[in-house]
């Protein structure tokens, strides 16, 4: 029998118009009930999720966004006020503090007018952090899997009977929406690194899927990044847990580095993965039809079989996490493994789109080289296709220089790779002028890889339209708007199959 891994290792703000109460902390964090928050950029995922809770507990929102959608609509009838277009009438003189999502300039006139008026305002991040503060918070960080591996825990957890509060990134089609409110003391949330803006978060169970080089437009380098995870890891609140992959490199370093931090608070850590050594594990691995199963072992125990829905093998570490979150988090291990194989994935993740002429296609997000070679492979495991036509978007032209060689090598699994220029956000014009999708172009064919420029979305639909054949699959693939040419060139099939 192994070894066991495990180791024991408030804001007062100012008042929005001077005949009004301000927003204060309790013992609790943060003071909810009757207090009004205004969202600008209301319809974002995570905002409409901290509009969510907050109406949950008993607070007043209204809040602005450019365009109506689903979002607003469904805040709306939850009792919140949201208006359409950004104008400072919006905001009222009754409003105890702002809320702004990343997207938000500063010359916004609603945010303009609520700093004129000596209003507090939070960033999304810091708002989320004072909302975990209220529950028991599960933060789970990673530069690949928060989206999947948060969106798993919560539906296992809610199959369990255990009704929790959740905001992820992605929509989760099982659940029908990316974030709910509940009455439970569970709280799931994702934990962003970009901005060190996951240092917001305290939770009760922190995990740490994985550490690689992205973002490097705010980290100067990988140990900066190492970092700071690091620190998000020690922000675990006292007689809490650190769920870990005890297989990644950069995982170990936290760990090595933060033990005597987290052994002051008492703060545990179990490590997961496939090595034997490490706290959960995965023996017995098979493949069947695209799909694993596998036995896991806690600690040298069998706790029982698991069969996964979720096509790739980076899947199986996922779902070593959620076993260790769910167990964590209450749940009988035997009822854990059980739930597992129920989850079907969240949206953009391998999303199957649909078949017409026997020709699949498929949305995924992968915007970073290990993601780009996981989804292909899986990919190829699940769908055996006689060809794959990867339609890739790069996100960021400072992520597509820094990860150039990378991205280089991360087409070998697709056998033809069509490229439209470089999603831009978040960049400067100078990065702009760095680099482009013709370079990476250019760089992918000198290393043997089949790929093309092709500037527009309808051009690309056009070309797929004449070059793709019967038992042959089409993915797009990216974090911006390529998705929108998998819509197209399937309306196209559906009508001319």
């Amino acid at each position: 029998m192994n070894q066991s891994n495990t180791q024991t290792c408030g804001t007062n703000s100012n008042m929005c118009g001077n005949n009004y109460a301000a927003v204060v902390s309790t013992a609790d964090g943060l003071e909810l009930a009757g207090k009004r928050f205004h969202f600008i950029g209301a319809g974002g995922i995570g905002m409409s999720g901290l509009a969510q809770l907050l109406v949950k507990n008993n607070a007043l929102v209204t809040g602005s966004d450019e365009m109506p959608s689903e979002v607003t609509d469904n805040l709306q009838q939850i009792g919140a006020d949201i208006r359409v277009g950004h104008d400072a009438g919006n905001l009222s003189p009754q409003t105890d503090a702002v809320v702004i999502s990343a997207a938000i300039k500063d010359d916004n006139p609603e945010l303009m007018l609520a700093r004129r008026r000596g209003c507090k305002v939070y960033k999304y991040a810091e708002m989320l952090g004072e909302l975990m503060n209220r529950y028991d918070g599960i933060a789970i960080s990673g530069t690949h899997g928060k989206s999947t591996t948060s969106g798993w825990l919560t539906h296992v957890l809610k199959q369990a009977g255990v009704d929790t509060n959740y905001i992820i990134g992605a929509r989760i089609s099982q659940l029908g929406s990316s974030s709910g409110a509940a009455d439970s003391r569970h709280f799931v949330a994702e934990a962003c690194e970009y901005d060190r803006s996951f240092l917001n978060l305290k939770p009760k169970i922190a995990c740490v899927l994985n550490i690689e080089q992205d973002h490097l437009d705010y980290y100067q380098d990988e140990d900066e990044i190492v970092e700071a995870f690091g620190d998000f890891a020690s922000g675990t609140k006292p007689n809490g847990v650190v769920i870990a992959n005890g297989q990644d490199a950069n995982v170990a370093r936290i760990i090595a580095d933060s033990c005597s931090r987290w052994n002051d608070n008492s703060v545990r850590c179990q490590t997961f993965g496939l090595d034997e050594n490490c706290d959960f594990c995965a023996r017995s691995i098979t493949l069947s039809d695209g799909l694993y199963s596998f036995d896991v072992h806690r600690n040298g125990r069998l706790l029982g079989p698991a069969r996964i829905s979720l096509a790739g093998s980076h899947n199986i570490l996922n779902a070593l996490a959620v076993t260790a979150l769910a167990i964590n988090a209450g749940l009988e291990p035997d009822r854990a493994l059980e739930l597992l194989g129920g989850f079907t994935g969240i949206d953009r993740r391998l999303m199957f789109k649909g078949q017409f002429g026997r020709i699949t296609v498929l949305d995924d997000y992968a915007h970073h080289p290990t993601e780009i070679r996981a989804s292909l492979a899986a990919i190829r495991q699940k769908y055996r296709p006689k060809r794959i036509w990867c339609v890739f978007q790069p996100h960021q032209y400072s992520r597509t220089r820094f990860l150039l060689d990378d991205f280089t090598e991360s087409f070998k699994l697709a056998d033809v790779t069509i490229v439209p220029e470089i999603y831009f956000v978040r960049d400067s014009q100078s990065a702009k002028k760095e680099i482009n999708a013709q370079i990476l172009v250019e760089k992918m064919r000198a290393n043997g890889t089949q790929a093309l420029f092709v500037e527009s979305f309808e051009a690309i639909c056009d070309y797929l339209k004449c070059n793709v054949s019967s038992g042959e699959l089409v993915v797009t693939m990216g974090a911006g708007d390529i998705w929108k040419v998998a819509d197209d060139y399937l309306q196209w099939l559906g009508g001319n199959s």
